[in-house]
């Protein structure tokens, strides 16, 4: 044995300190987060939820070649953001824009990966995200190794490593929690576990009694949260992020949460689930919850409220001009900021491509 397992150990049940009806449950570990703090993330929620159905709409007039949405999803995205300090990193998944955006990335650099150009659309060092990653997990050892080399050079930096219920079963998650670990790298990794890997049920994918448990083979301790209560999420991943940040070494935090839409626009989510699966979950609304909270303790109003929606619906109308404007991604491209020296494999491909793309225009 190298250390007490105990502590490692999630909660039996996921912390959560406002009920679906709006009432403070209370939570012996954790408090309820400042009145400011969750106004401010009201205001949040309710932008990410006009971003996502925004980005779903513009999927369908074929301005964007694909969206993974987090609408139901979005108390998990704007917390990863909120907890962290100018000092931080996120990593995010590609179902993260909302979180992306909660950092200060324009929602339209922000999309422009999946508008179909061949790069992130943002510079990740102007507010420190990573690209979205598509390929499952690949993004966490990246991860680990920046909040390492922060570590070495005395940096307060945190990095919120984010990825979904199916990327807990990719190799890469697994070394990078052992990784992280060892080497006592100030990460949190937030799996958002929305139920499905695209259309595999959670009980098809993993035997482990939560995916908070993962953490334990690895030294990591582990905790389990409700995804769809902003106010748990704050209290969680705010602990996790200041013991990071004090040297206390990573964290696993699973947040129990919904897909309330379909994977993307390419799935059917009817062909695996009921309507009345979905239905349950409507009910457990994010945005209503908090907003329910709010109203009776008379810190919201229909005013305020308004004012919330209104700006939702200025990002939104920028995210539709930018969107619109048309892009001639150069498929060169690809092969560039690779490596400083392209290997010979890497020119050998790029010159078949430019081989095939001299044919196709000879032929036109």
């Amino acid at each position: 044995m190298t250390g007490d397992a105990h502590h490692l150990l999630p909660s039996p049940e996921p912390v959560t300190l406002i009920g679906v009806d709006g009432q403070a449950t209370g939570d012996p570990g954790h408090a309820v987060p400042d009145d400011t703090e969750l106004v401010r993330g009201l205001a949040a929620l309710i932008t990410a939820r006009r971003l996502n159905d925004q980005a779903y709409a513009l999927v369908r007039q074929g301005r964007l070649a694909v969206y993974p949405s987090s609408h139901g999803q979005e108390a998990c995205q704007v917390a990863a953001a909120q907890v962290l300090t100018g000092d931080d990193w996120l990593f995010p998944t590609y179902r993260d824009t909302v979180a992306a955006v909660g950092r200060g990335v324009d929602p339209v650099e922000a999309l422009t990966l999946l508008k179909g150009d061949w790069h992130c659309g943002y510079d990740p060092y102007d507010h420190k995200v990573a690209p979205h990653a598509t390929p499952l997990a690949t993004q966490l050892p990246h991860a680990v190794g920046v909040a390492h080399a922060a570590r070495l050079r005395g940096e307060p930096t945190v990095v919120m490593a984010m990825c979904g219920d199916g990327g807990t079963s990719e190799g890469d998650f697994h070394e990078a929690l052992n990784f992280a670990a060892v080497l006592k790298a100030p990460v949190v990794f937030f799996v958002q576990n929305n139920e499905y890997a695209i259309s595999v049920p959670l009980a098809r994918q993993t035997a482990a009694p939560s995916l908070a448990h993962k953490g334990i083979g690895y030294g990591v301790p582990g905790e389990r949260v409700d995804g769809n209560d902003l106010a748990a999420l704050l209290a969680v991943l705010g602990a996790a992020v200041e013991r990071a940040r004090a040297g206390g070494g990573p964290q696993l935090i699973e947040a129990h949460t919904y897909r309330m839409q379909a994977h993307t626009n390419a799935d059917d989510a009817t062909r695996y689930r009921k309507d009345d699966e979905v239905a349950a979950w409507v009910e457990r609304d994010p945005i209503t919850r908090l907003e329910r909270h709010l109203r009776e303790r008379g810190l919201v109003d229909d005013e305020q409220l308004a004012g919330f929606a209104a700006t939702a619906e200025q990002l939104a109308a920028h995210v539709r001009d930018g969107l619109h404007r048309d892009i001639e991604p150069d498929p060169a491209k690809l092969f560039d900021h690779i490596y400083a020296e392209p290997t010979p494999q890497l020119r050998e491909q790029a010159a078949l491509v430019a081989d095939e793309l001299d044919r196709e225009g000879a032929l036109r």
